[in-house]
């Protein structure tokens, strides 16, 4: 009888230790992430954050979402103008992805008309943050 019980306490921490953790957002990160778009393998938060960021605040901006919200790549950028209809209204045009070209400069997006551009990571860009989801 012993054995059962802490067999089944075990298997209770077991539980509670492996399952996802609750998702609570703050007012202004609900107000950004809104009901995110699903995009394949890819969470799309609904709205860009309410003001243009240089580079490397915009990496720490998603990462603050927390639960694997992130700058998106430069092909998720791509992607997210691909779908740009389904997303909805992309509101500012120049955006920030995580590629890096080198030290002083990274990849963005005009999310209006598709052209890919790098600029120095001290400009100013707007941000639309994005997951991986299984």
């Amino acid at each position: 009888m012993k054995t059962l019980f802490l067999n089944c306490s075990l298997i209770i921490i077991l539980l509670v230790s492996c399952s996802s953790p609750i998702e609570s957002y703050s007012p202004e990160q609900s107000k950004i992430l809104g009901i995110p778009i699903r995009i394949g393998s890819l969470e799309v938060a609904q709205n860009d954050f309410s003001g243009d960021l240089k580079w490397y605040d915009a990496v720490k901006a998603c990462a603050d979402l927390g639960y694997g919200w992130r700058l998106p790549t430069k092909d998720e950028l791509n992607l997210l103008y691909k779908n740009k209809d389904k997303i909805g209204d992309v509101g500012f045009i120049g955006h920030w992805s995580s590629t890096e070209y080198d030290n002083v400069y990274a990849w963005g997006q005009n999310i209006v008309n598709g052209f890919q551009f790098t600029d120095a990571k001290d400009n100013y860009y707007y941000i639309r943050a994005v997951r991986t989801i299984n």
